[in-house]
This record gives C-alpha cells, structure tokens and sequence, in this order.
C-alpha cells in the first residue's frame, strides 16, 4: 500500500493508475494535510454493496398486480385492439 499527498497525485495521477492496473498497488491512499482522505483501487475491487431488499418496505404492492398482464404484453408486442 503507498501513501501519497494531494501534490503528488494531482502530479502523477497517470502514473499511480497505471500502477493499480497493473497490479503493481492493490491500493493507494492519497492524503490531504498528512491525514488519508481517499483510496485509489482497482474497480474490481470496490464492494457492490448489498442491494437485494433495498425497497423492502418502501411500497405495498396489490393483490391483483398480474390483472394486466395479458394487455401490457399486447402493447410492448404493439398489437392493435380488434
């Protein structure tokens, strides 16, 4: 893991990229005032996050929700009434 300040990676921001593609740094921490303020990482290994049941409570949904199915298929098929 390297530490570098704002200066040097505002400075050399290609460089310290091309490190993490290359799987030179598997992470890299850049520091304002001598303190970490972020992290540098490959995307592959950002977390997903959990987003299975973020809605969980947010809506009810009705009881007769399939009623329709049958007419909104009709019209993403683009079919016209007879």
């Amino acid at each position: 893991m390297q530490f570098v300040n704002m200066l040097q990676a505002k400075s050399n921001l290609s460089r310290l990229v091309e490190a993490i593609e290359q799987g030179e740094e598997r992470e890299i921490i850049i520091a304002r005032n001598g303190k970490p303020a972020a992290r540098l990482v490959p995307i592959s290994t950002l977390p997903s996050g959990s987003r299975i049941g973020i809605a969980k409570g947010a809506f009810t949904v009705p009881d007769d929700i399939d009623a329709n199915n049958a007419e909104v298929a009709r019209l993403f098929l683009g079919e016209q009434d007879h």
